[in-house]
């Protein structure tokens, strides 16, 4: 069982803060809430104490023996605060302490997790973006908010996430996983390319996105700026990462290479079509009645990681590709593995065996990490976002 402190300020999205108190009260945690004055014109304290189980107070002199003040953050595992309004984070990032919550985020020594919710022109503004970067650099993971119906008719980004796509994040870094990548910037690939043959047809694999979405979570527990690149993911994209939708291998290509400008580490997960048609039909592509089935050209996608490896300058981005595998006639899956890495020239390759049914769609894997070097590094079948962090402790050793 862990203690949590879960701080909630002063805006409409309050109500979902009950909703992951549940979450973290079901789970088995001590839950302390927080709530500034505000927050309690939004939900009121009998809802915070019905559902933590625990008294909810606001200021400081509030049980003074206790000293709450300093004791709720120097005994928590974990503080979250949700939703954190522009107000929370430009008094935390200056420091200030003038309520119970300030107070508790100046003494926590342990992991803070921040979800912002506002209307899209605060969470913009240079003063909002200022403060988050403060803070991000202090080591807090401050969640990037959703994009959606904010309050009234706006819609854009500063949508609270979902609880659920919150607790994921907490659970996370309730792991005890090392900040190795606090202030580094990853991009990640995710999912399975599509190419078109007509309105309703497409070429494609059967990659789920498990794995890819498994290393931005990971990454983002461990401290790091998350570029999340989603191909047609069949699983739900974590809080906190920016997330760039694509759906063609040329889309996927484009979204890489500009995301890679800036990036520190850049792991290529997603499984792009090698092949596309080379003509797409404007309508339906009809069964001929002599039951003669139609020729489709083909011709090759460009080769996203080669190209990765090539544009990039020096040895920045560290770069992990990922090599899917079966073995045959001209070799074992390793032997072909070590061809590929030969051919791409990343940092890693990953190597999955997906024959029979072991990979695509399932909740755990099992991987040799191969580097530039020659070495190989097995990694025995465990859940995905093991085999993520594994990923990551190869990364780690060589960003700069």
């Amino acid at each position: 069982m862990s203690r949590i402190v879960l701080g909630v300020t002063g805006g409409v999205a309050a109500y979902k803060a009950a909703l992951l108190l549940r979450l973290f009260t079901e789970a088995g945690h001590d839950v302390r809430v927080v709530p500034t004055e505000s927050a309690l014109e939004f939900v009121g304290a009998p809802t915070w104490e019905a559902l933590s189980g625990n008294p909810v107070q606001t200021g400081v002199f509030e049980n003074v023996p206790e000293v709450p003040h300093v004791k709720l953050g120097q005994t928590a595992d974990l503080v979250v605060v949700a939703p954190a309004t522009a107000n929370t984070l430009a008094r935390a990032a200056h420091g200030l302490a003038d309520d119970l919550l300030t107070n508790t985020l100046l003494t926590a020594r342990c992991p803070v997790v921040m979800a912002p919710a506002m209307h899209t022109e605060m969470w913009e503004h240079p003063a909002t973006v200022a403060n988050v970067a403060t803070l991000r650099e202090r080591g807090v993971l401050v969640i990037e908010p959703d994009s959606g119906r904010l309050t009234g008719a706006d819609t854009g980004p500063g949508r609270l996430p979902d609880p659920e796509a919150i607790h994921a994040v907490c659970l996370q870094v309730l792991q005890g996983r090392p900040r190795d990548l606090a202030g580094q910037h990853v991009v990640v690939s995710a999912g399975g390319t599509r190419e078109f043959l007509d309105p309703v047809r497409f070429l494609g694999n059967r990659s789920s996105g498990r794995q890819g979405i498994a290393l931005a979570e990971a990454a983002l527990a461990r401290g790091a700026s998350v570029t999340l690149v989603a191909a047609n993911v069949s699983v739900d994209v974590p809080a906190g990462a920016e997330v760039v939708r694509v759906v063609t291998t040329s889309e996927l290509r484009d979204a890489m290479l500009k995301a890679a400008e800036s990036a520190d580490a850049v792991v290529m997960a997603a499984a792009p079509a090698d092949f596309r048609p080379v003509s797409f039909a404007d309508a339906k592509i009809k069964k001929q009645p002599d039951g003669v089935a139609p020729s489709i050209e083909l011709t090759e996608n460009p080769d996203i990681l080669v190209e990765l490896v090539r544009t990039r300058s020096g040895r920045r981005p560290v770069i992990v590709g990922f090599a899917a595998e079966t073995g045959d006639a001209n070799g074992s899956v390793l032997d072909h593995a070590r061809a590929k890495m030969a051919r791409k020239g990343c940092d890693l390759l990953v190597v999955n065996d997906v024959g029979s049914e072991r990979t695509f769609g399932q909740p755990d894997n099992e991987v040799t990490i191969l580097t530039a070097e020659g070495s190989e590094h097995p990694v025995a079948r465990a859940a995905k976002s093991e085999i993520a962090h594994a990923i990551w402790d190869a990364v780690v050793q060589r960003v700069e």
